[in-house]
């Protein structure tokens, strides 16, 4: 904006922020292309207010993002809503690879319970296996590189905004829409139009 002459307060640039970006991730959740069957799913710790929320992330085994959610709490609920959110917007995987988390496990028998009474012939395998997870925690990479040096956010609307914005930036980078041969300029814009 500064090479156009025109200046803009970092307040602005943040509200514009919190007011577009999670329009622009449910456009990047729609166009993006579909994930793999065998998923990672993990969760890290975001400051907000001065205590910790979690970021739930889930890639396919190939590092592609299928989704993410920010929850205040790390418990059986925040797993099940993004387990359901999870499914809903990529289809039911073959198998999902956790951590030790209970409140995981608890999320993923709970939405094999629900695909059992849909009577449904799929059921979710799940494996608790700490190293084939490295895949996503070498992905919570990006996200700590950016979130660190901001010594956490001052509310919970601005900072579930801020990480879907970093969520779509780095699902560009890693070329997960169709546009091939776009800048990842033009990719942003599209998904912005």
């Amino acid at each position: 904006m500064a090479e156009r002459g025109v200046d803009i307060d970092h307040a602005t640039l943040n509200r514009w922020v919190v007011k577009y970006a999670s329009l622009i991730a449910q456009q990047a959740r729609a166009k993006k292309r579909p994930g793999g069957s065998s998923w990672r799913m993990d969760e890290t710790y975001i400051k907000v207010k001065g205590k910790w929320t979690y970021l739930y992330r889930a890639v396919d085994k190939f590092g592609k993002t299928l989704d993410f959610m920010l929850s205040e709490r790390r418990d059986g609920a925040a797993a099940k809503r993004f387990f359901r959110r999870a499914i809903a917007s990529n289809g039911v995987p073959e198998k999902v690879v956790i951590d030790k988390s209970g409140s995981n496990l608890l999320g993923l028998k709970w939405a094999n319970i629900l695909l059992k009474m849909s009577r449904s012939n799929s059921q979710i395998m799940i494996l608790q296996v700490k190293y084939l997870n490295n895949i996503i925690e070498q992905d919570h990479r990006f996200i700590k590189r950016i979130t660190r040096p901001t010594l956490g956010f001052k509310a919970f609307h601005s900072a579930v905004a801020t990480l879907e914005g970093i969520e779509v930036v780095h699902m560009i980078r890693k070329g997960q829409f169709a546009q091939t041969g776009m800048s990842p300029f033009k990719q942003f814009a599209a998904l912005a139009g």
